[in-house]
């Protein structure tokens, strides 16, 4: 346990912004899955929507700092190819 007073605020600092990652990540996993599901049941408008959901939530958590911006940008190309490939170039 630290003792000086700013190495205490630092541990609760990170805690708090630990924590803001875990629910960032857990969101990002989520619209994922739904993305996946809604590749797997062919449901077109689901989705596109949830395309549209999973890249607003990548970019945010990029500008936020909680994941790459190379990383987000990689993981939406790749959803957006697997919508292409899957319900045609016209999306």
């Amino acid at each position: 346990m630290a003792n000086i007073k700013s190495a205490k605020k630092r541990i609760s600092v990170i805690q708090v912004k630990t924590a803001r990652n875990r629910r960032v990540k857990s969101r990002l996993k989520d619209v994922s899955k739904a993305f996946d599901l809604a590749i797997a049941s062919d449901d077109k408008d689901a989705a596109k929507e949830n395309l549209a959901k999973a890249e607003k939530k990548l970019m945010q958590a990029a500008a936020k700092g909680t994941i790459h911006k190379n990383a987000a940008s990689r993981k939406v190309s790749r959803m957006t190819v697997r919508f292409n490939t899957v319900f045609g170039t016209k999306g």
